[in-house]
């Protein structure tokens, strides 16, 4: 089983799709890394020399942030926002959606469960 970035990929899956596994790395970042070290990207993470294997390690290690680094990198730019006190950091901070959109009836991911509404007894059912 192939190690890179700290993160083990699956040996039956073929090379492009089984780089997607580390975090930062998606499917036009993996076809890049795979054409510019000229790797098929059809064949099996099984069936890759160690020399690829290297040299994948090395090309990402050298161009790319990933895992762990690049987690930090992204929490530290929301709470860069949030210290800011700006409106994206304001929407971070109270966990409501971030980019523009509606939140009276949808944002369920963001906002949680619904809550049950308090009812109030009005004055209309007091007995006199």
């Amino acid at each position: 089983m192939a190690r890179i970035a700290g993160v083990d990929l699956p040996k039956q899956k073929r090379v492009d799709i089984g780089l997607t596994y580390i975090y930062g790395i998606g499917r036009s970042t993996s076809s890049r890394i795979l054409n510019e070290l000229n790797i098929n990207p059809g064949i099996k993470m099984d069936d890759l020399t160690a020399e690829q294997i290297a040299d994948i390690r090395k090309e990402i290690d050298t161009h790319l942030k990933v895992e762990g680094e690049l987690r930090t990198e992204i929490s530290m730019n929301i709470k860069r926002l949030m210290d800011l006190g700006c409106y994206r950091g304001l929407r971070h901070r109270r966990g409501l959606p971030v980019r523009g959109q509606r939140t009276s009836t949808n944002a369920r991911t963001r906002k949680g469960p619904r809550r049950a509404a308090v009812k109030k007894k009005g004055a209309a059912t007091k007995k006199k």
